[in-house]
């Protein structure tokens, strides 16, 4: 009888201490879900006022650090204060700006999914320092859940950031598709309006003599400049937009980018140089036996232009081998 009173005891103890924890955990859930929408009212509020939602500390640790949060938010890390002098990272910021107004306004939008928002290094430095950030621009995904991890980061050295390469990079993370909507631009359009107009022009002017159309070497220089412009990577900058160039995490400015799958524009331009430079060396060595010069004039163009195709071309050898870790050959420069 002891036994069995004990036993009843025991049992209401602990559907008594059952019940409140259920009541608590109830009220958690409660609590949450309140927080929750909260938050989602705030967020709403906020991207209708800006797509990008300009964040702070403060608010990164109420609407981002701190749970619950069943939505993804794409925030992009920068610096844009004028001391800075990041170009990079205003040209990245209008990239940013037409994806997110391509969601927010395009076909597929739904509330509540994914949020944009843009943290400058200057108004939130701790929040540099909790995610281990020291250069900028960067877009990074923070999941419904958790802290994000590496794959969370969108590697713009790779794959640049333009809207269309971070639209992708969202539909990657949230699965939602975006549809890249650039505002009209009419530059090239104007550009090459113009250049119709300069020609026309010229032909008209030059109508009784139109010898110019045959002079080989303006149409070899022509020629030699849009095959240089491919070489050296402009369309990729087009296609890609990658940043002018980039510091390391020594502060040095690079120009020339150490991947073999990247570029920076500068690099661009600076293998365009050098390629010119090679051709110009090949076209001297070739013309310095027909020019009318004394013999030692002849050869001392021959021997400068020899020297000038060793050296640049020494210097794309140099370039390609920095950026092709383990390619064994090398001339003069190292």
């Amino acid at each position: 009888m002891l036994i069995w009173s004990l036993y009843l005891t025991l049992c209401s103890i602990f559907l008594l201490f059952g019940d409140q924890a259920l009541c608590i955990s109830k009220t958690k859930d409660v609590d949450s879900q309140t927080q929750l929408v909260d938050r989602l009212n705030q967020l709403n509020e906020l991207s209708d006022r800006n797509v990008i939602i300009r964040l702070n500390g403060k608010r990164f640790e109420t609407l981002i650090k701190t749970p619950p949060r069943n939505y993804s938010v794409i925030a992009m890390l920068t610096t844009l204060q004028s001391h800075r002098q990041c170009h990079v990272c205003r040209q990245a910021k209008e990239e940013f700006e037409i994806m997110a107004n391509s969601w927010r306004y395009g076909t597929s939008y739904v509330s509540g999914i994914v949020y944009f928002g843009l943290l400058d290094y200057d108004e939130s430095p701790d929040v540099f320092n909790w995610l281990g950030i020291n250069s900028v621009p960067q877009f990074v995904h923070f999941p419904p859940k958790g802290k994000p991890k590496r794959q969370d980061t969108m590697d713009v050295y790779r794959v640049g950031f333009s809207a269309d390469a971070i639209a992708r990079f969202v539909t990657e993370k949230t699965a939602i598709q975006i549809r890249i909507n650039r505002p009209p631009d009419y530059s090239n359009t104007i550009l090459f309006a113009g250049l119709i107009i300069f020609i026309a022009g010229l032909i008209y002017v030059k109508r009784k003599n139109l010898e110019f159309f045959y002079n080989k070497s303006a149409w070899g220089a022509l020629t030699l400049s849009i095959l240089f412009m491919m070489t050296s990577g402009q369309m990729w900058n087009h296609i890609r937009s990658p940043p002018f160039m980039e510091k390391d995490r020594t502060g040095n400015v690079i120009y020339v980018h150490p991947w073999s799958d990247s570029q920076f524009v500068a690099e661009t331009y600076i293998v365009f140089a050098l390629n010119a430079a090679v051709v110009a060396g090949f076209i001297l060595l070739s013309e310095a036996r027909s020019m009318k010069s004394a013999a030692g004039k002849k050869r001392v163009v021959a021997i400068c232009a020899l020297g000038s195709v060793i050296f640049f071309f020494s210097l794309l050898l140099s370039i390609f081998r920095s950026k092709h870790q383990g390619y064994p050959y090398s001339f003069l420069l190292k």
